[in-house]
């Protein structure tokens, strides 16, 4: 770890994804950034799915090259219904090349892109990285003044909390937040598989919630990967957790109808409970929150660091225009301008999503109608696909200006109509 200054542009509490992602976007804009988090916890089998805006986020800061080695491509999506509803509902498949792209996105292990951005922000300029809590903030003239559990002190013109869902940044800046609960915990695991994925992820919906595989590359002598987060009960959970590898390993290939034949788990299983967060404003005073120090929200569709990806993307943009036009950084405009550029995404995904979850739990035949019907107007309508699958994947509205570039493909990269019937046999 460097050595950390006193004072910075920018302080970035939290050091896992969001934070270190926020630490390096703000240096490479040029600003003075000090990060500092607790250790995160590892080997717990979780994945991050990026989607295309937050790879154009990656690339515009020159990361993905350092990070697409340990990705998998996910060319296709494929939702089957296993909820036993009594009115037949036809899966419902994706392919990316119908919106003209090679793959919605990529799915990295969260160890690994953790590791990478440690690295990345070590090797980058103007930014510090350091392993410290925070135990307390008091406000300057022109500053805020963030102290630590060493006795250290760092003075900023903005702070951002990236420290997760239990925000101490947020606790102590006095931001409100609403919390709720499912009956739910989700379980995450890595596999190794008989049959290849051939690019596609492919999401059970059950009355406990989804089962999702998503694409892992190779690794070692396994050719055929996948991560795994199947949502259940609590008491099924602790059950199964409990297993040894091979029996687990046999329950979930029951789950998935071994539709990638035999598997077997690839490292540890982790487990957490299924909560939803929603915070009574995005700042404080010299404060921003992103990430999920904002926003909470199952582990559906792939959204959460997708839409805390976009939170750093929107405030760096809002402090550069700050900068730009000689105001504060952290002063009341640029806040108030982050927490606008930031509202409508944020309701509409954390709302779609709580919708979503809660209309798998529930037995009831109109619920079971409604989601029948709209699975339906998906195959059907082409236009109607096509625009659920850019809004997943490119979010309607202004995206900022680090993810406004699009990507170059090699033309042999783009996916062809035949590959696509090949892989609806998965």
């Amino acid at each position: 770890m460097q050595e950390v200054p006193s004072e910075a542009d920018v302080l970035v509490i939290g050091t896992g994804a969001a934070g270190l992602s926020a630490a390096v976007a703000f240096a490479k804009a040029g600003f003075s950034v000090v990060v500092l988090g607790g250790a995160e916890a590892r080997g717990m089998g979780r994945t991050v799915a990026l989607f295309e805006a937050s790879l154009r986020f990656y690339d515009a800061l020159g990361l993905w090259p350092r990070l697409a080695s340990c990705a998998a491509k996910i060319e296709a999506i494929r939702m089957i219904d296993a909820t036993g509803s009594r009115i037949p509902i036809p899966p419902l498949e994706f392919a990316a090349s119908e919106i003209a792209l090679p793959a919605f996105g990529e799915n990295i292990e969260n160890d690994k892109l953790v590791e990478r951005l440690i690295d990345i922000a070590a090797e980058t300029g103007n930014l510090s990285l350091g392993r410290e809590w925070l135990t307390g903030i008091a406000y300057e003239t022109d500053r805020v003044c963030a102290m630590f559990d060493s006795g250290r002190q760092v003075r900023a013109k903005l702070l951002v909390a990236a420290d997760g869902h239990k925000s101490t940044v947020r606790a102590k800046a006095r931001i409100g937040a609403r919390r709720w609960t499912y009956p739910q915990m989700a379980l995450t695991v890595l596999t190794a598989h008989e049959k290849p994925h051939h690019g596609t992820s492919v999401e059970f919906h059950t009355r406990n919630g989804p089962c999702t595989l998503v694409p892992l590359p190779a690794s070692g002598s396994e050719p055929h990967r996948s991560s795994i987060v199947w949502l259940m009960s609590a008491q099924e959970a602790a059950r199964r957790k409990s297993l040894a590898d091979a029996s687990l390993a046999a329950e979930i290939e029951h789950e998935v109808g071994a539709i990638f034949g035999q598997m077997r788990l690839d490292g540890g299983c982790g487990g957490f409970p299924m909560t939803g967060l929603r915070v009574s404003r995005l700042t404080g005073r010299r404060i921003a929150l992103i990430g999920e120090a904002a926003h909470v929200f199952p582990p559906l569709a792939a959204q959460g660091l997708n839409l805390g990806l976009r939170d750093i993307a929107a405030l760096v943009d809002c402090v550069e225009t700050a900068r730009t036009h000689g105001e504060d950084i952290g002063g009341e405009r640029a806040m108030a301008t982050y927490a606008e550029a930031r509202r409508a995404d944020i309701s509409l995904r954390t709302h779609g999503i709580d919708v979503l979850n809660r209309s798998l739990l529930v037995d009831f035949l109109p619920v079971d109608l409604v989601r029948g019907a709209g699975f339906l107007a998906f195959n059907m309508i082409g236009p109607l696909r096509r625009a659920i699958m850019r809004e997943g994947i490119l979010p309607r509205g202004h995206l900022p200006p680090l993810m406004q570039k699009p990507r170059s493909f090699p033309k042999a990269e783009g996916l062809r109509r035949g590959a696509d019937k090949d892989r609806r046999t998965v």
